[in-house]
């Protein structure tokens, strides 16, 4: 608790709080201190919350106080387990409530100010169904759902660009090569276009090949809506096919079972559903969201070498035994080896993961049977195409095989007839090569003689109106087959709908008969939600002004027990000082020495003539250093101008050695020479 403390202090004393606080200050505060301390760090995290709560209700602060620590999916601590008591503490401002908050808020605040941000756009608006009936408030949440996905996808890639590490540098150098494709591209086009315009009409031909690339991007686009059309009447046909199936099964239910067998299997699928609904997918999509939440942290942190690795798989190791023993000395606080409470627990636990075995198997073995049932359909599907009937048995399918052989004797024969025209074929290829030889010489002075008449290139115009007029011939013949396919395929078209209307009229009735049902469920069901909602606002103001009444109680009791504790320790003060001054007494009016001298009186008697004498001995001290303090200090300068002549007389010798060093100095006639 105290690590936990000093690291809140540290924490709110940098930089943006900058608070100036130290164990003592921080530990001293009040609780509305406390609230506005942790609605400051709140505010720092999301800007939404900078307000000052002395200007708002106790309970407005809590509301919003616990909507931003859900948003920003904080968990209370194991020892406050009821949420009414975490919500009481937050609102009193107790320090065993605020304190794991703040320091939970403190250790990740950069990370908590990304949620924050993105709560402020990816938190869904609930809208109620019968709002959403409404063709204008659907239009808008529609489009209220697209904005937010393309936000969470804009926010990936920003996130992407930033984790990406690209640099300006690489960016340019990008730009440049292809700056410098272009022209190279520029170029080839201008030396293109100058090759080109010395051809003849090739206007015409730039146009003709335009239109030829028009119509090959018009082909691929028509064969793109061709294969989509495909994989739509693909899909439809598969609809198609479990509907049936599902019609199917539900005749054959309704024929071989009973009013109560279909209760006891609809309620045991309702229980299954129930179970899938309110436990078993709510705890996988919890993992689900934990994992990709990990997944995502993982991937917006840098890249980590194996040491760094290495270092947090050595701290895993760590948290975990630390959770082990924990979890250890738990079970010997709370669960003794002789509990009878340990054994029904185990159970408990066993049947639960059994229970979740057993809806998994289910469930598996749902998907499966769904599997199975859809390729047996399409395997009878195909024999129907194939044979045009249903799958054989018995003596149909013996009689089947007799058929298979005969046809296999008879495919024998027919293949040995196909050897032979095959034989006969390569005899005709080659006389078809001989013949298209002589043909061809035969052009040839065809087109000799053409030339020497002046007629060169009729014959080929008279082939090429034949051929055309054939193909055309043909071009007709396959329109007129096509469209007698198209009204055929109409025809068998109107055939299916109206069978269709005709399987469904007796379903379309039952719909009805449904639908009137429930629509009376429906309004049943209003009359009795108006009927709990006005019981429940009656419990609810009820419970409302018990809370209050609570509360006040609380306050009053809690004030009281202050008072008793303030008082009791008063008390416990004003005996512990009678019981001195009587101990001091009987001391002092003691006839023993030894007993007189444990007094308080006698010992403070003895420090008091112990001090007197002390001063009287420095009184007397002061009195010879003030009578020998001016002889003292003339003997000081006495000293100090002996040292200061001392020290002249060296300097004048140092002087006198260096001066005979450089020369000599004669004196003669009044006059000083320097010799060197």
């Amino acid at each position: 608790m105290s690590d936990q403390i000093q690291f809140i202090v540290e924490k709110l004393n940098q930089e943006p709080f900058r608070k100036n606080y130290n164990l003592i200050t921080f530990d001293s505060l009040e609780s509305m201190q406390l609230l506005q301390l942790l609605n400051d760090v709140l505010g720092e995290i999301d800007p939404k919350h900078a307000v000052d709560i002395r200007e708002e209700l106790p309970e407005q602060t809590a509301k919003r106080m616990l909507s931003l620590l859900g948003i920003l999916k904080y968990k209370p601590p194991g020892s406050i387990s009821d949420l009414s008591a975490f919500r009481q503490g937050l609102v009193t401002g107790s320090k065993p409530v605020i304190h794991p908050v703040l320091h939970w808020l403190l250790q990740r605040t950069n990370e908590l100010k990304k949620r924050a941000y993105l709560a402020r756009f990816l938190v869904k608006l609930e809208v109620p169904a019968e709002f959403l009936q409404d063709d204008t408030v659907a239009d808008i949440n529609k489009q209220y759902e697209e904005l937010m996905e393309a936000f969470k996808n804009l926010h990936k890639e920003c996130e992407q660009l930033k984790t990406s590490g690209l640099s300006t540098a690489e960016i340019r150098r990008d730009i440049s090569a292809m700056e410098e494709e272009k022209d190279q591209l520029i170029k080839r086009v201008e030396r293109l276009k100058k090759r080109v315009e010395t051809v003849q009409n090739h206007q015409r031909m730039l146009e003709i090949a335009r239109q030829l690339r028009l119509e090959k991007e018009r082909e691929e686009s028509l064969a793109q809506q061709k294969q989509e059309q495909k994989n739509q009447l693909f899909h439809a046909e598969q609809r198609l096919q479990r509907a049936q199936l599902q019609l199917k099964e539900m005749h054959h239910a309704v024929v071989d079972s009973k009013p109560e067998s279909l209760m006891k299997k609809l309620e045991e699928e309702i229980n299954f559903n129930s179970y899938l609904v309110s436990e078993k997918i709510p705890r996988e999509l919890e993992s689900k969201k934990n994992s990709a939440y990990f997944l995502q942290k993982v991937v917006a942190e840098p890249a980590m070498s194996q040491s760094d690795l290495s270092v947090l798989e050595i701290k895993i190791n760590e948290v975990n035994a630390q959770m082990n023993q924990l979890i250890e000395k738990r079970m010997m606080k709370y669960e003794p080896i002789d509990s009878k409470f340990s054994m029904y627990r185990q159970q408990a636990s066993i049947i639960s993961r059994k229970k979740e075995a057993k809806a998994e198997e289910l469930q598996a073995a749902k998907e499966e049977m769904a599997s199975t049932e859809r390729q047996m359909l399409q395997k009878t599907n195909q024999a129907q195409e194939l044979e045009g009937s249903d799958v054989l048995k018995g003596d149909e399918f013996k009689h089947y095989v007799n058929k298979l052989r005969s046809k296999n004797t008879f495919y024998k024969k027919k293949r040995m007839e196909i050897a032979e025209i095959t034989a006969e074929y390569g005899i005709l290829q080659r006389t078809e090569e001989l013949l298209k030889q002589r043909h061809e010489a035969i052009q040839q002075q065809l087109q000799a003689i053409e030339d020497k008449k002046g007629i060169s290139g009729y014959s080929y115009t008279q082939e090429e109106l034949e051929r055309v007029s054939a193909v055309k011939s043909e071009m007709d013949e396959m329109k007129g087959r096509t469209l007698d396919n198209m009204s055929e395929m109409v025809k068998k078209l109107n055939t299916m709908v109206a069978e269709k209307k005709a399987s469904l009229a007796p379903v379309i009735k039952e719909l009805r008969q449904l639908r009137q049902n429930c629509q009376e469920l429906t309004q049943e069901c209003d009359e009795k939600k108006i009927q709990y909602d006005s019981c429940a606002a009656g419990l609810e103001s009820n419970r409302s002004t018990l809370e209050q009444e609570v509360k006040g109680l609380l306050e009053e009791c809690a004030q009281e027990e202050s008072n008793y504790h303030y008082i009791n320790c008063m008390k416990r003060n004003l005996e512990i000082q009678l019981q001195r001054a009587k101990e001091e007494m009987k001391a002092y009016v003691s006839p023993d020495p030894q007993e007189r001298r444990k007094a308080i009186r006698e010992q403070y008697t003895r420090m008091i003539l112990e001090q007197e004498n002390l001063g009287k001995k420095l009184r007397e001290k002061q009195k010879a250093v003030r009578e020998s303090h001016g002889p003292n200090m003339k003997q000081i300068k006495m000293w100090q101008d002996f040292e200061q002549l001392m020290e002249c007389k060296r300097e004048c010798f140092l002087k006198q050695q260096n001066q005979t060093a450089i020369g000599q100095v004669i004196q003669e006639g009044g006059k000083d020479r320097l010799v060197l």
